[in-house]
């Protein structure tokens, strides 16, 4: 499978959107504050820092003149020391996994400005009151194609956890997260029914597929890389590593039936000297067109339904967020691992160790 991105054809959509000025909810009700000469947009650094110059940046800088100047790694840490000092030097920030549910509740974040920041057209989970949902992601299962062929491979975690139909050295990641979901859905619980998360019976599901995993991943390289490697016919994975993988044309595929969604989080720090901005950068990550460029890159789909239009069609079905895989799946409860991982993670532990 060979993929043409065609980002250039991308850009001249997203061009175009510029090119007719349409203005913004803000701007119609009273003049916008002073510009400063610059924001600073605080995220993980790397390849998502290349791609976000490439779409949200640039765009941000051509429609309000305003220089992006970006900094990483993401630190709740230090996001809480800055709010804390009354100085924040970020104007907006990526926040990592559990924690932007601690940063709304410790009141380190500004709400999003609804009048600014356009969320009519997002789903429920990307219309929150103080973290803006930039892209979604998914922990799904990766399988080799030339083991598992003409579509005759595990569509789901009962298929999974099903060894005799299915057999294979397999390969999990060593977390409770995501695998507690797995083994309820492989044991029969309905997506809609995960929360809150049986433990006991998860753990006694995992006892049954214990043996058959040989080798547990702790980095994202490392279940892609089993797979090329023919290691492990079968793994969990992110699919953003199973999609660099397809666009290579490795023998690996993803089914995305019950995949565990995750959405990466932003906010604007509490006290920023340019929140009014911050608010317009969120506005910029909205755009469809632009959340097209950075999907076509890094398959992390921004929640705006338009998205997958802008996406080269070969590419739409390596989406978590396409039409086809989105109800396939579940979001992660973040609000009930924020409460429970450390009990998760202390009974993992020991589970690990008794099966050593």
């Amino acid at each position: 499978m060979t993929f043409e991105t065609n980002r250039r054809g991308i850009l001249r959509v997203a061009g175009g959107l510029l090119a007719t000025g349409l203005p913004l909810p803000a701007f119609a009700q009273g003049a916008a504050p002073p510009k400063p000469d610059r924001i600073v947009v605080n995220a993980s650094g790397g390849a998502m820092a290349s791609s976000m110059r490439r779409s949200y940046f640039a765009d941000f800088e051509r429609e309000h003149g305003i220089r992006v100047v970006e900094t990483s790694p993401v630190d709740f840490g230090k996001l809480r020391a800055m709010v804390n000092s009354g100085n924040p030097e970020w104007t907006v920030t990526e926040i990592g996994g559990q924690d932007a549910e601690r940063a709304k509740e410790l009141n380190l974040l500004e709400p999003i400005d609804t009048s600014i920041v356009d969320l009519s057209r997002y789903p429920a989970i990307g219309r929150q009151s103080h973290i803006f949902v930039g892209s979604a992601y998914s922990t799904v299962l990766g399988y080799r194609t030339d083991v598992f062929k003409d579509g005759n491979h595990p569509k789901g975690w009962a298929d999974f956890w099903d060894v005799r139909r299915f057999p294979g050295a397999r390969s999990l990641r060593n977390h409770p997260v995501d695998n507690l979901e797995f083994a309820l859905l492989a044991d029969g619980v309905p997506m809609d029914k995960l929360y809150p998360l049986d433990m006991d019976r998860a753990f006694r599901k995992l006892d049954e597929i214990r043996p058959h995993i040989t080798a547990w991943w702790s980095t994202g390289a490392q279940p892609a890389q089993m797979l090329v490697d023919k290691e492990v016919v079968l793994a969990t994975g992110w699919n953003g590593r199973f999609f660099e993988l397809a666009k290579k044309d490795a023998p690996v595929g993803s089914e995305f039936t019950g995949g565990s969604l995750k959405s990466s989080a932003w906010g604007i720090p509490r006290g920023t000297r340019h929140a009014y901005w911050g608010q317009q950068f969120l506005q910029t990550m909205t755009k469809p067109q632009l959340q097209a460029i950075y999907a076509t890159e890094l398959s992390y789909a921004g929640l705006h339904p338009d998205t997958v239009n802008y996406v080269p069609e070969e590419i739409r079905p390596l989406l978590p967020t396409a039409p086809d895989n989105l109800k396939k799946q579940f979001w992660l409860d973040v609000g009930w691992w924020t409460e429970n991982a450390a009990a998760a993670q202390e009974r993992w532990n020991r589970w690990m160790l008794q099966r050593g």
